[in-house]
């Protein structure tokens, strides 16, 4: 019995790998090779194509910004960003038409594809939402002018601010002083403070001993307030002028200084100013208490 059942199996397994063999031996391996390689040809030349294209429509796009840019006066910033918008709306049309045409080298059924996406276009809808808010809100943020790229703003509901490196209709780049580089969908942006379109208040706080006299150091720091805005004429728009002492608690004072300069030249003039007055104070004896503070 035992033998009639290992029999059995075996001529089982036998009939198998025949059936193997002759499903293998059938297959046309010439046709394969040949349908993979006119793919891969076809794929190669398909990328090939398009990395063209974009090359000679960021060529021809540079060309046309570059004579415009002659032409007419237009504002620089301004012109970046219509140019880094172009450049994006360039890259999503040549890439839904290389992933349309690669799907067709590839074989698949576009048309079935197409209707599938007609039954399924309700659900995709719904996801989509979101897309098409970042596309209307950037429409709105551009033709509003409400930024442009190079501009120092303040998104407040985010709590992040920085540079504008590209206004895209999805999203918004913000480089921090840091180096961080925000990547934010425009559907989230609800408040824009640009930084960037008037002059700056800089207001600077120096710590000091009242002890020591104030007068003293006031006549101290008004002649560095005239020295500084002569150095720095080209930046600063209202030379820089003594508020007054001002309480920062815990029983420290601070004579507060406040001046108008040209947006972006906020930060380093404020740190400029800072050390000149420190620097002047310590020559004439004075102590500066702990760590200086600014206040922005």
């Amino acid at each position: 019995m035992l033998a009639t059942n290992n029999g059995s199996v075996a001529e089982t397994t036998e009939k198998q790998l025949n059936a193997l063999q002759r499903w293998w031996h059938n297959i046309n391996w010439e046709n394969i090779i040949n349908t993979i390689v006119d793919k891969a040809i076809g794929v190669v030349l398909l990328t090939l194509l398009f990395f063209i294209l974009q090359r000679l429509s960021f060529f021809l796009l540079d060309r046309v910004y570059k004579q415009y840019a002659k032409r007419y006066s237009m504002n620089e910033n301004r012109l970046n960003t219509f140019k880094t918008l172009m450049h994006n709306i360039i890259q999503y049309t040549l890439g839904f038409f290389y992933v349309y045409s690669l799907l067709s080298v590839l074989g698949f059924p576009i048309g079935s594809l197409l209707a599938g996406a007609g039954i399924a276009g309700i659900a995709i809808g719904l996801g989509a939402q979101g897309f098409m808010n970042d596309i209307i809100t950037g429409a709105f943020i551009i033709m509003e002018q409400q930024i442009d790229v190079g501009n120092y703003i303040r998104l407040p509901n985010l709590g992040i601010e920085g540079t504008v490196m590209s206004v895209g209709i999805r999203t918004l780049q913000l480089k921090s002083t840091d180096g961080t580089l925000h990547y934010v969908p425009n559907r989230n942006i609800t408040v824009i403070s640009n930084t960037s379109r008037e002059n700056m208040q800089v207001l600077v706080d120096v710590r000091i001993n009242p002890n020591e006299g104030i007068e003293e150091m006031k006549q101290i720091i008004t002649t560095v307030n005239q020295e500084f805005a002569q150095v720095h004429h080209e930046v600063i728009k209202t030379p820089p002028s003594i508020f007054g002492v001002v309480d920062l608690g815990n029983n420290n004072f601070a004579i507060r200084s406040i001046m108008y300069v040209s947006n972006g030249q906020q930060f380093s003039i404020k740190q400029a100013y800072l050390t000149a007055c420190i620097d002047a104070l310590v020559q004439n004896g004075y102590t500066i208490p702990n760590t200086p503070i600014i206040t922005k």
